[in-house]
């Protein structure tokens, strides 16, 4: 299940477990050069390829905005890790050089208010990732910190002598009894571990130890820190100060029941000498994300009034400076905001998704907008292609954002002063001796008449008029979007031969809080119609292969996928990966598991087990005869392994050809979060697939 923003929780791999070597290619391995240079360039994108490409993510625009410093995401073929590093670009010039690009990870960026030095987050793996500041003139750098665990939401003071920052504190869990004592240079078995959390593990981070975030305060020339919030509750980032440097600004949810009421966080102003807080917001439902004005009279915040719906528009607000006179300003947009950044005192710079693509923005105060970039793309998380993508904004307007067709990953771009220009080219070199997939809209028609977005894409030098085998992959969420962003996944699936069709069905955000809710209480369910209307265009179109068909998606798509295949034999085989197959056990062993029950179900699960029944894909395995791999990270704990584990054991009950997928190590976000991984696993749903296609063709023919 994707995360989104104030919103649903809902949203490589290793060789199979049973008959590996005659269902997967060999894991992806960098060439040696004399066999490539015997066998001649490889023109086809590979699985090699994705330890070649690289992406720009968070770019931080200096206040005067002739600066821009980012954070480059590449893989490391060594550790099979994607590390980023921090470059600087000079605006005018377009002249790149190295900031922070030594050994370990190099991230979060940040300027300080005269634009003279830049804090960031370093760390080698050895131990805990500490705060730097570097002056960008002299190149000098300080560590400033010495950290029990790593740092985030960096924030300078308005005079630049101090960062705020937030971190976890290490508590004492609950304990109960008391072992025997231990003789001296004993080997015995680990302690217990008691939980008493509600929310006890999180995907990607593990279980939880005890302790909670807080907001800590340390001096830009170095020093010890210094605590500045406590209490049994987590704070968050990012954080504001206040123009005089008195007060900081942050969000958190510190309501009597915060851990079963998980969406129901407020705005804080700390006061940074005594330590007093004071609540800015009161309403039910998530605000977060404050920012104070320039001159310190106003706070902008999103948010919305949760109605236990499972989509709602994250709203911008603007209230003043002690809580009061608070105003939506974008309640006519229908959109999600997920950015802001003033642009001096009367106006607001936004992002937000819009019909797949995410989009910048002015808001006045008054209301009025003026979209300022229409196509932000992601750098980071590049195997699907999900909207997403970075941007910042200097004082004069300028705006520094990542962006880039989806034949390539996201590059550093500008735009403000003059048409949008392009300042980075991180992988041209590469790509020049590459036949990528061009990809394209095609116009879709739901059976009820709603218009639905969609995509796709052909193998490279793809004949016009024949007929290609067609993958459907489905995108997670369920509230969450595609968009013409560039995609490992899709890449790989086109040059082994395959049309690549996805789709953001009903129940897809940037479509409008209405559009998003045609799913509330009712997924899966006519998302199906929409899916089966995209193939059936992509039939039309000329360009599908009625008799060879295929689906696949993760987590939300996974969840479709397994409904697909109870509900039609149409697609000759399937891959449903990370997916939801009982929604009785989902609720009751995800990561946050006050979720489900209350924005996705009318009651809890003992309550009404039926209406969890009856939306789960186990439901209707019974009906289920096409051949279906089911893939899954060892690790996941949104849609927990015993999920795929559930619907693998019923598929063999059955008799339905099948084959179970494990990916070791991996998180629900992290299924392809390691380039081997993400090759393998592409490698082996399309070897899966291609041993059921009926047009006579094998991998590569």
């Amino acid at each position: 299940m994707r995360p989104v923003i104030l919103a649903a929780l809902l949203a490589a791999a290793a060789l199979p477990v049973a008959a590996a070597p005659a269902l997967a290619a060999q894991p992806a391995a960098v060439p040696h050069p004399a066999a490539a240079a015997a066998s001649g360039p490889e023109r086809s994108f590979t699985g090699e390829d994705l330890f070649k490409v690289q992406g720009a993510a968070d770019p931080q625009i200096s206040p005067d905005g002739r600066q821009i410093a980012y954070v480059r995401m590449a893989a490391d073929v060594m550790t099979d890790r994607n590390v980023p590093s921090i470059w600087l670009v000079d605006v005018a010039s377009g002249r790149e050089r190295p900031f922070a690009t030594g050994k370990g990870a190099h991230y979060s960026p940040r300027w300080s208010p005269d634009g003279k030095r830049i804090a960031y987050v370093s760390g080698d793996g050895a131990g805990s990732p500490e705060i730097h500041v570097r002056w960008v003139d002299s190149g000098a750098d300080a560590k400033i910190t010495n950290l029990p665990t790593g740092p985030r939401s960096l924030a300078w003071s308005p005079d630049g002598t101090q960062i705020a920052y937030v971190m976890n504190v290490p508590g004492q869990g609950m304990t109960l009894g008391k072992p025997p004592a231990r003789p001296e240079g004993a080997k015995w078995a680990d302690p217990l571990q008691v939980i008493d959390r509600v929310t006890y593990r999180f995907d990607d981070a593990g279980y939880a130890k005890p302790g909670f975030d807080h907001l800590f305060l340390v001096s830009a020339d170095g020093g010890a820190p210094r605590q500045l919030t406590f209490g049994n509750f987590d704070d968050g980032g990012p954080l504001s100060w206040t123009a005089d440097g008195r007060k900081i600004l942050f969000s958190a949810n510190r309501s009597k029941d915060w851990e079963r009421e998980i969406m129901n966080s407020e705005v804080y102003a700390l006061d940074v000498a005594s330590g007093a807080l004071t609540a800015l917001t009161s309403r039910y439902g998530p605000d977060a994300g404050p920012a104070v004005s320039p001159d310190g009279r106003r706070v902008a915040y999103v948010g919305f009034d949760d109605h236990h719906r499972s989509y709602e528009n994250a709203e911008l607000y603007v209230m003043n400076i002690d809580g009061s006179g608070s105003r939506a300003l974008t309640a006519k947009l229908d959109r999600s905001i997920d950015g802001l950044d003033w642009q001096g005192n009367n106006a607001i710079v936004v992002s937000y998704d819009d019909h797949g693509r995410k989009k910048v923005a002015r808001v006045g105060l008054d209301g009025s907008m003026r979209t300022l970039v229409d196509n932000v793309e992601p750098g980071s998380d590049l195997d699907r292609p999900y909207t997403g993508g970075s941007y910042s904004v200097s004082a004069n307007g300028v705006i520094a954002y990542t962006s880039n067709p989806p034949t390539a990953p996201a590059d550093l771009w500008v735009a403000g002063k003059g048409s949008p220009r392009k300042l980075t080219d991180l992988n041209g070199t590469w790509l020049a001796g590459k036949a990528m997939a061009p990809v394209r809209k095609i116009p879709v028609t739901a059976p009820d008449g709603r218009q639905i977005d969609a995509w796709l894409a052909t193998p490279p030098g793809a004949q016009p008029g024949k007929r290609l085998p067609l993958i459907l992959e489905i995108h997670g969420g369920p509230n969450a979007a595609y968009g013409p962003a560039f995609a490992t996944d899709v890449q790989l699936y086109a040059a082994h031969g395959y049309a690549v069709l996805y789709t953001n069905p009903r129940g897809s955000t940037s479509y409008g809080e209405e559009f998003a809710n045609l799913i509330d209480r009712a997924y899966p369910g006519k998302d199906y119609d929409d899916l089966m209307a995209a193939v059936d265009a992509a039939i039309a179109d000329g360009v599908a292969d009625p008799d060879n068909l295929f689906v696949t998606g993760g987590s939300g798509g996974g969840v479709l996928t397994a409904w697909i295949v109870g509900k039609t034999d149409r697609f000759k085989a399937a891959a449903t990966q990370k997916p939801v197959i009982n929604w009785i056990s989902e609720s009751l062993t995800m990561d946050a598991t006050p979720f489900t029950s209350r924005y996705w179900f009318d009651k809890r699960p003992w309550e009404d087990p039926m209406a969890y029944w009856k939306r789960s894909p186990l439901s209707l395995v019974g009906n289920v005869k096409t051949p279906t791999m089911v893939v899954v990270g060892s690790e996941d704990y949104r849609t927990p392994d015993s999920e795929a584990e559930q619907y693998y054991a019923a598929l063999q009950i059955r008799g339905v050809p099948t084959v179970f997928v494990k990916v070791p190590g991996a998180s629900h976000h992290g299924l392809a979060g390691r380039p081997s991984q993400a090759a393998a696993k592409a490698s082996a749903i399309l070897a899966w697939f291609d041993k059921y296609r009926t047009d006579g063709k094998a991998a590569g023919e």
